[in-house]
């Protein structure tokens, strides 16, 4: 059959090292790339989105990115998308096998070698049907290293689907797609840098506890000393214990337990942002 075609999605703001980064890994594999800039960017972001494409633009600023993840999406007309972050990277392994993909060779990976396979079980048989979008496992690094517990491996997100098959819901950052048809699995990765050092850290979950404030507010969560309790306390305690324990963090070492303190601390900031919004209204 005839080779199919595959758009490059991505929304980019003040990130121009790792868009070359990104860009660079999918070199000879897409036959089209769609870069939203956001109006916001201040280094040189778009400049360097304009050396990989002519279709390069810039979109208006959303708390909620994923609103304008959907117009760099909407303006994709390949047969396949492949929706990406900045700071994810294709590798060798997943190129090759969305390359296998878009041939016709649905069966995915030639051997089964992959110790995602252990993880997935009978998840991974789905590979041996033709689906309407796929699921990409994630490697995250952080602290200078690759978390494989902590509920971080696999860490699958969908990502590339039939132009048409998927859509981004546009109701919260941690959404997956919505998916018409079947699902299935790849087993190559994507190599993902959202937080190689402390600081980068700290600016992302600034960012989301900003907006997961906005989104207990948007449910009407009170200020309340039952609440107060719950989400300084008891929230954050649960989901270190889980994710350090139930979830191994503890294998990770130093940042696996870093990873599993924070995430639990997010509750806590998101309810005195939540705190915060409710004083400014007054």
């Amino acid at each position: 059959m005839k080779k199919q075609t595959l758009s490059v999605t991505l929304l980019v703001l003040n990130d121009e090292i790792n868009t070359k980064n990104c860009l660079n890994s999918v070199k000879g594999l897409a036959d089209e790339i769609i870069i939203a800039v956001d109006d916001q960017t201040s280094d040189r972001t778009l400049e360097v989105a304009k050396k990989y494409t002519n279709k390069a633009f810039l979109v208006p600023h959303q708390d909620n990115f994923h609103l304008n993840k959907i117009k760099a999406n909407e303006k994709a007309t390949c047969d396949w998308v492949l929706q990406l972050d900045s700071d994810e990277i294709v590798t060798d392994e997943l190129k090759k096998e969305i390359e296998r993909l878009l041939e016709g060779n649905y069966f995915g990976c030639d051997s089964w070698v992959s110790p995602i396979k252990k993880i997935l079980g009978k998840r991974a048989t789905l590979l041996r049907k033709p689906a309407a979008a796929y699921y990409l496992p994630r490697k995250n690094f952080f602290l200078g290293r690759y978390l494989k517990n902590a509920g971080q491996y696999p860490d699958p997100v969908i990502r590339l689907f039939k132009r048409g098959s998927a859509l981004l819901p546009g109701q919260d950052v941690h959404e997956q797609m919505m998916v018409t048809g079947k699902i299935g699995w790849l087993t190559g990765e994507l190599d993902h840098r959202a937080t190689p050092d402390f600081s980068r850290y700290l600016l992302r979950e600034n960012r989301y506890s900003s907006l997961a404030a906005q989104s207990l507010k948007k449910a009407k969560v009170k200020i309340n000393f039952f609440n107060t309790l719950n989400y300084l306390f008891f929230k954050p305690l649960g989901t270190f214990l889980s994710l350090y324990f139930r979830y191994r963090g503890f294998l990770d070492g130093f940042p696996g337990f870093v990873f599993s303190l924070y995430s639990g601390f997010h509750h806590a900031f998101s309810y005195m942002k939540l705190w915060e919004l409710y004083r400014t209204e007054k």
